[in-house]
């Protein structure tokens, strides 16, 4: 039944529901506008050509509805089209769609698969591959696709019987998004591309393991009254609890809910990287990050508390430092809510657990006649480690303060702004001087902490929501890695607003050598790069781009570069020597915690610019 793979596809004429032969290619594009993909992200190659082709005839065909056309989005290169992907689904809770070749195409989508799959964030990876007759013959642009990806992505399918193709891509989305979300990888032979065949319009995959387990956690979503009843007991012998939040509320779209919950049982909040804007950060009960960066009001809290509540949170070394016995280590009782079975007990023994998604978790503990509120001393111990040591730094001295260009942008947004970034210095002063507002407003590289993951990202969160204001904060090393998805941005008229902080070096590796390598700059220092940003930004289409380098002038051109109508690119030279505070440093815990000079400490610990010794130092960075 196969074809030969250079004969073109059929038409797409045949009626959704017919039993008219169509190809291969054409059922694909079916089950995506099936499934509600509005953008795709990808770059062409001589195996996913049919499928290109196919898309290029769907929107031929629907040219008089454009609403059913598929914009496709062609990136400078592979990496980058499944970043786009992932800061679309991270920004629309949909779920991200790229499309690539065989071989160094497939290659090159394996981070943004390992970066999703880390960060729990659903994709879908459609891969072209060499026709199945040669696939294990090294022939022309063939990659083991199975093999690489399998130990990557939530899970993978070589679609060897192209009459479940159809099944198998409907079985694609449902995985990406139920559960936890991941990436899922479909590689598609040439031939199976173009082969001829009928489109069904329903059917999955029986995938009895997976399916076995979503009805356990859908048949537990309610808690019963003795759970409920449980978790309220301790709760009510609690004197000082604590909600610890990740980003498994914002996957679960339970915002509302925690809100709801905190306030009703006035519990305080602190909440990981990737859970920033589940809790509004002006909030009174929202202590802002922990972890190793955390804030140090969020840190104390934990170092306090007796009773540790996580939800959708597990206990990762950047929060729990590689020292699980070390957090929160006065609490005599902890609560886990997860999605992920494997989460539970993995890391931090837990009293009462339960398996779901935060949503339903929150919402069914709301429903319990529970009294019980945290002791007002508590509150008020929060409130003083929020004024005491809330964050901080220079802001007497002669050069910009990168944290100062994130306050203001901050202001000037009314923190209501999707936020993208690369990985680095700049990432951590965003996820602490900007106060969003809103979940899904802020997209970053949590696991796998990708340098070059914001500009892509921002763009593909643009396309996701177009009337939204986003911004691509990044740093000089991490955006060298993607730049060229400045051309992309003014290609697609993309109104994306990316602010560079550049610091002229890889400022945390600089800071890391700083205080435990002796102050030996070994390749962190980019003075001799003779990068202009501002001419690539020009040269690459943006009508915007500018430079500031003078603390004076930074107001206006910030307020200038926000209200520009369209892609606009603002570098703004920063202090070379401004550092990351509060650290917590590698095998610590938060009790030991780095604040710096100018935020509070309970030990009076100063760190400053000098050598914080080397114990430990290469144990995690």
């Amino acid at each position: 039944m196969t074809q030969n793979p250079d004969i073109a596809s059929a038409t797409l004429s045949a009626p959704a529901n017919g039993r008219e032969p169509m190809s291969g290619a054409d059922i694909i594009l079916r089950v995506l506008s099936e499934q509600g993909v509005d953008t795709l992200f990808g770059y062409s190659g001589g195996a996913i050509l049919p499928t290109y082709d196919a898309v290029f005839r769907f929107n031929e065909m629907h040219a008089n509805d454009p609403q059913r056309q598929i914009r496709f989005v062609v990136p400078a290169n592979e990496q980058a089209a499944g970043f786009m992907a992932a800061g679309y689904a991270r920004a629309s809770g949909k779920v991200g769609v790229f499309m690539v070749t065989s071989g160094p195409g497939a290659t090159n989508a394996v981070t943004p698969i390992a970066d999703c799959n880390g960060d729990s964030i659903p994709v879908v990876l459609i891969c072209g591959q060499v026709p199945r007759a040669l696939v294990g013959t090294d022939a022309f642009q063939e990659a083991p696709v199975f093999n690489i990806m399998s130990a990557c992505a939530k899970q993978v399918f070589l679609v060897t019987d192209p009459t479940k193709l159809e099944q198998t891509l409907r079985t694609a989305f449902e995985v990406a998004r139920t559960g936890r979300p991941g990436p899922v990888v479909v590689d598609v032979p040439k031939d199976v591309q173009n082969w001829m065949g009928t489109y069904q319009g329903h059917g999955t995959l029986e995938f009895r393991g997976y399916s076995d387990r979503l009805r356990r956690v859908a048949k537990g979503a309610h808690l019963g009254a003795d759970k409920r009843a449980e978790f309220f007991a301790l709760l009510g012998q609690s004197e000082r609890p604590l909600l610890y939040v990740g980003g498994g509320v914002i996957a679960a779209g339970a915002a509302a809910e925690l809100l709801q919950f905190s306030e009703r049982y006035r519990l305080p909040v602190v909440t990981t990287l990737m859970g920033l804007g589940a809790m509004p950060a002006k909030h009174e009960l929202s202590l802002g990050m922990l972890g190793m960066h955390g804030t140090a009001c969020a840190n104390y809290a934990v170092e306090d508390c007796d009773f540790l509540i996580a939800v959708g949170a597990r206990f990762d070394d950047r929060v729990a430092g590689g020292r699980p016995d070390a957090f929160a280590p006065r609490a005599r009782h902890v609560a886990h809510i997860d999605i992920d079975e494997a989460e539970i007990n993995k890391v931090k023994r837990a009293h009462w657990t339960h398996i779901g998604d935060a949503k339903n978790a929150l919402a069914s503990l709301l429903e319990f006649d529970a009294s019980v509120q945290a002791p007002f001393d508590w509150i008020q111990e929060v409130r003083e480690l929020k004024r005491t040591y809330g964050m901080n730094f220079d802001r007497n001295g002669p050069a910009i303060p990168p944290q100062l260009v994130i306050e203001r942008l901050s202001e000037i947004t009314d923190g209501r702004a999707i936020i993208s970034t690369g990985v680095g210095q700049h990432q951590m002063w965003a996820a602490q001087f900007f106060e969003f507002v809103e979940p899904r407003s802020f997209l970053t590289s949590g696991s796998m902490g990708t340098m070059g993951f914001g500009l892509p990202a921002a763009i593909g969160a643009q396309f996701a929501r177009p009337d939204a204001l986003v911004i691509d904060i990044d740093g000089d090393g991490s955006i060298r890695m993607n730049v060229g998805e400045l051309e992309t941005a003014s290609t697609y008229g993309v109104p994306v607003k990316v602010l560079l902080l550049n610091n002229v070096g890889d400022g945390m590796i600089r800071q890391w050598q700083h205080l435990f390598y002796e102050g030996r700059l070994f390749v962190s220092d980019k003075t001799l790069h003779r990068k202009d940003f501002v001419m690539a930004a020009r040269a690459d289409g943006f009508a915007f781009a500018s430079r500031v380098a003078e603390i004076g002038d930074l107001d206006g051109q910030l307020k200038a570069f926000l209200a520009f109508d369209g892609p606009a690119f603002l570098e703004v030279m920063i202090d070379p020597n401004a550092d990351v505070y509060p650290m917590v440093g590698p095998g610590q815990g938060f009790a030991n915690m780095i604040t710096g000079p100018f935020i509070p400490s309970r030990s009076q610990q100063r760190a400053g610019g000098g050598r914080a010794g080397r114990q430990a130092a290469s144990d995690m960075f």
